[in-house]
C-alpha cells in the first residue's frame, strides 16, 4: 500500500488500520509533516520517508516506486478501505495472480455529516494496480493512476473523508484551482472569457442535474456551488496569468 502525507496525524490511523490485514507492506511518503504523522506511520509498521514536495503526480509516482510488492493499493490519507472492499480484494487474489493489471474501486464520500449518494457517487477510481507498468499521470492536482493494461471494477466502497467543514472545502477548492491554473499555464492552455463565464455554469448544471446532486439535499447544493466556484476560480486565475504574461511581453 502507498500513501502520501502532510500533517495527517488525525486521518492516517483510519487509513492504515483499514488495510492492516490486507497489505504486506505500507509505504508512507511525507512532504514535511510537523505533527505526529511519522509516529502514526511507525506505529503501524509502515516504511516512512520524507521527500520535498514536487507536486501531486511526482510524489505519488515516488511512493509507487518505493513499493516492493508486485501489487500496490494506492490511497490518500483521508481514505479507508471498507470491509466489503477488503473482501472483494481478497476474492480477486483468491486463485492466484489476476489476469488484469488493475482494479477500479467506487469511492463514497462523507460530507458535512452524511454519506453523499449522488453528487459524488458513483466515483470509480483506479487504485489497485500491478506495480510493474503502472504510473500516475494527469495534471496537478488532478492526478490519475494508469495501469498499463486491462482493468476491471470490483465491489465495495472506498470510504473518503475529504473535508472537515465547509470552510475547509472552500479553501481546498481555491488551492486546487490555483494549482490547476498553474498546470494549464505550463502546458500552454489558452483561456478565453467564455471559459470564465460559461464553464462554471456548465459545472453547476452537470452536478445538480446530471449527477442529481439535488437528491443529496442542501449538501448537494453546497457541493454544486463550491464546484461552480472552483471552476470559475481556475479559469479566472488562468486568464489573469495570461494577461500578466501578455503585459510583460509587450515592448516598452
Amino acid at each position: 500500500m502507498a500513501v502520501i502525507t502532510l500533517d495527517e496525524e488525525e486521518k492516517l490511523p483510519r487509513c492504515l488500520e483499514s488495510v492492516r490485514s490486507l497489505a504486506a507492506e505500507m509505504v508512507v511518503i511525507d512532504s514535511g509533516s510537523t505533527d505526529g504523522t511519522r509516529a502514526v506511520a511507525e506505529r503501524f509498521g509502515a516504511v516512512f520517508e520524507v521527500h520535498p514536495w514536487p507536486g501531486h503526480v511526482a510524489q505519488k509516482n515516488l511512493a509507487l516506486r518505493r513499493c516492493t510488492q508486485p501489487w500496490v493499493l494506492c490511497l490518500d490519507a483521508d481514505e479507508a478501505v471498507s470491509p466489503e472492499l477488503a473482501d472483494s480484494i481478497r476474492r480477486a487474489f483468491a486463485n492466484g495472480e489476476p489476469r488484469e493489471r488493475g482494479f477500479y474501486v467506487n469511492r463514497l464520500n462523507f460530507y458535512l455529516g452524511r454519506w453523499i449518494r449522488h453528487a459524488w457517487y458513483p466515483e470509480w477510481r483506479l487504485r489497485l494496480v500491478r506495480r510493474e507498468g503502472a504510473q500516475w499521470g494527469g495534471l496537478d492536482p488532478h492526478d490519475k493512476l494508469e495501469a498499463g493494461g486491462a482493468t476491471r471494477r470490483i465491489t465495495g466502497d472506498l470510504l473518503h473523508f475529504p473535508y472537515d467543514s465547509l470552510d475547509d472545502h472552500l479553501l481546498t477548492e481555491l488551492k486546487y484551482a490555483r494549482i490547476m491554473a498553474d498546470s494549464l499555464a505550463r502546458i500552454g492552455r489558452v483561456c478565453g472569457w467564455r471559459h470564465v463565464f460559461f464553464s462554471p455554469l456548465v459545472t453547476l448544471i452537470r452536478t445538480l442535474v446530471f449527477k442529481s446532486a439535488w437528491l443529496d439535499g442542501w449538501r448537494g447544493f453546497m457541493i454544486a456551488g463550491v464546484k461552480c466556484f472552483g471552476t470559475f476560480a481556475k479559469y479566472a486565475l488562468l486568464r489573469d496569468r495570461q494577461r500578466r504574461e501578455q503585459t510583460r511581453s509587450r515592448p516598452s
